[in-house]
């Protein structure tokens, strides 16, 4: 499933084609996704302009100009492209043998830029859905999420608030979106693989009696932000069947740990084996050698 990086690249490659695009015609080829479109949706988006295209965690949100906004979470599967252009920046250009029977909406756009094109909503699976507000406050999915991982209000301070007295392990800890926004099992790994601690050590060990980040945590709160930062540069991660506006990310490429059981450990100087273990029905990828506990 699509984490924070792949949203972000699919967010990053709609943004200068979209906003400002006036939705002339919506097409509807299926009642629902995994939930039904919400009642009234193509009479809701024809006419408005789209102001803003943002994202919150895993969430792209669309901002119309009557005041609305459009979420959209892309399941497994989910995709939304241009049937006119591809992106022509990094990833690679959309691959062109996508199934007609799986665009499930089309949205004709006037660009006073770009003049006139056509964004289309695919989904294989249909484990993506669509959602309307006409304020985004009233969103059951964004109440109670935590800090933008990238943004300033993520810290090591913050965790250790989170975390203090915790007996959660570290990354079921870090999972947890009322904790941290966006993030999941594939860039939760790498992190903890680049901060240096075992997967399995419970999230309150990162913690001083005073309340304060151990240095371990400090680590890892960089750490969060170096991976996301380093996938979002190159278009997230291809993993089954997460494709960008404009085709597939690459940062599959760079992983250290995650789905590499049985690599050699990429870090210097290291000897480990990444083995994997299950946490939560999860598959967990880990150093034993060079991931350690406080």
């Amino acid at each position: 499933m699509p984490e924070l990086p792949e949203v972000e690249t699919v967010r990053r490659g709609l943004a200068p084609w979209l906003e400002g695009a006036t939705i002339e015609s919506v097409t509807l080829n299926r009642p629902n996704l995994r939930f039904p479109f919400p009642t009234g949706l193509k009479d809701a988006l024809e006419g408005q302009e789209v102001t803003h295209v943002g994202r919150r965690a895993k969430y792209l949100l669309l901002g119309l100009s009557g005041g609305a906004t459009l979420l959209s979470h892309l399941g497994m599967t989910g995709s939304w492209r241009f049937a006119e252009h591809p992106i022509d920046k990094p990833p690679r250009y959309y691959e062109p043998g996508t199934e007609p029977r799986h665009d499930h909406m089309v949205w004709a756009l006037r660009h006073p830029e770009h003049g006139r094109s056509h964004l289309i909503y695919a989904d294989p699976r249909r484990f993506g859905f669509i959602d309307l507000y006409a304020d985004l406050a009233e969103s059951p999915y964004l109440q109670g999420l935590g800090p933008e991982p990238l943004g300033n209000e993520f810290s090591a301070a913050q965790l250790a608030t989170a975390f203090a007295g915790k007996k959660t392990p570290i990354k079921a800890a870090l999972l947890d979106q009322r904790v941290v926004a966006g993030l999941g099992n594939i860039y939760v790994a790498e992190a903890l693989h680049r901060a240096h601690i075992l997967p399995t050590v419970l999230a309150g060990t990162l913690v001083t009696r005073t309340g304060r980040p151990k240095k371990a945590l400090e680590d890892l709160a960089m750490a969060v932000r170096e991976v996301l930062t380093a996938a979002i540069e190159v278009g997230g991660s291809t993993i089954r069947d997460f494709r960008s506006v404009a085709g597939a990310g690459y940062f599959q490429h760079n992983f250290a740990v995650y789905d590499r059981e049985g690599d050699p450990c990429p870090t210097p100087m290291c000897t480990g084996v990444v083995r994997r273990i299950m946490q939560s029905g999860r598959s967990t990828f880990y150093c034993p050698k060079c991931q350690k506990a406080p």
